[in-house]
């Protein structure tokens, strides 16, 4: 495949979505950005912003098998991966497939798991497999989990631990929209829209599973010049030394900036990376993996504020083409 084709069908699948998630243009492209660069995304945003329908709609358009976890405080580490069941005709265990599963994975509302359960999805983000009782499994290809969680409310949820943020490409914050964006919103649900009835939307599938894969390996082709990678590596260095950062972004965040960097090019129909594809997705790949003093904490500086800073005071390279 080539990178007029990457765009071409990149720009099909969004404007599918785009049908029915109104005003988040920026989330939906972000969202194919880390899947197609091989990635997860975590989504937090208060109830009622298109978070689980963004999912929903993706599962449809882009041709992959698709289940959901509701995660809950009761939820057990089995009831994501599985476990051996008792078969009494066969008189032996047999191992039963837990929802993980899957090709596309809805994670909702994901802290409101104990840490115990959240861990259970650590094998199967990095490795793509899940191993129970000594054996280890596959994931079907492609796999990718898209988790949400509510920034808001904190009875009966748990803080991500750092492990499970850092498997995480992107996190995207959705914001409330606009008050034109709304009314076209109320415009649709008037015409007889039904977001839990997906089914009746005109969501045609844009792309197969097979397309996907192809269309991952096209992103691989991306040059990447020297100077980027300079880019990159300053970026992530600085994120360690800032002075209100405690702990900085690991070599994950690096390599997840330039594997998404790549992609964001290839969705413009580039076959190589500038810098501004690096400094527009800066945010999404390291604001959940830096660890803020706490003093800067109560002085209300947030990860995004560090970002900026970074990004203020790193040298950018020439641009390339």
């Amino acid at each position: 495949m080539n990178i007029a084709e990457f765009k071409e069908r990149f720009q099909a699948i969004r404007g599918e979505v785009a049908k029915v998630l109104l005003g988040q243009d920026e989330i939906v492209d972000h969202t194919l950005i880390a899947i197609l660069a091989g990635g997860h995304v975590l989504i937090e945003g208060v109830p009622g912003l298109g978070k689980t329908l963004l999912v929903r709609a993706l599962s449809r358009v882009i041709g992959c098998t698709f289940k959901r976890i509701q995660f809950t405080p009761d939820l057990m580490p089995s009831d994501v991966t599985g476990g051996n069941v008792f078969h009494q005709k066969e008189d032996r265990f047999v191992f039963s497939p837990g929802p993980v599963f899957t090709q596309l994975l809805l994670a909702d509302e994901i802290n409101r798991a104990p840490a115990k359960t959240q861990s259970a999805l650590l094998e199967a983000m990095q490795d793509l497999a899940v191993s129970t009782d000594g054996v280890t499994r596959p994931l079907p290809e492609p796999f990718f989990v898209i988790a949400t969680q509510n920034p808001i409310e904190s009875q009966g949820t748990y803080p991500l631990p750092e492990a499970q943020l850092d498997r995480f490409l992107l996190k995207l914050q959705v914001s409330h929209p606009s008050a034109e964006v709304e009314r076209r919103i109320l415009e649709n649900h008037a015409r007889g829209f039904n977001a839990a009835r997906l089914a009746d939307a005109d969501l045609p599938r844009a792309v197969t599973a097979e397309e996907l894969l192809e269309m991952r390996a096209a992103v691989l082709g991306v040059r990447v010049d020297d100077g980027i990678l300079g880019y990159i590596t300053d970026l992530v260095g600085r994120s360690r030394a800032h002075r209100s950062v405690y702990l900085g972004a690991s070599p994950r965040g690096s390599i997840g900036l330039l594997a998404a960097a790549r992609a964001l090019a290839a969705s413009e129909g580039r076959d190589f990376v500038v810098p501004d594809d690096v400094k527009s997705l800066a945010a999404a790949v390291l604001r959940h993996r830096l660890i803020l003093h706490p003093d800067a904490e109560i002085e209300g500086v947030t990860a995004d504020d560090c970002i900026d800073d970074i990004l203020r005071e790193a040298k950018v390279p020439r641009a390339v083409g």
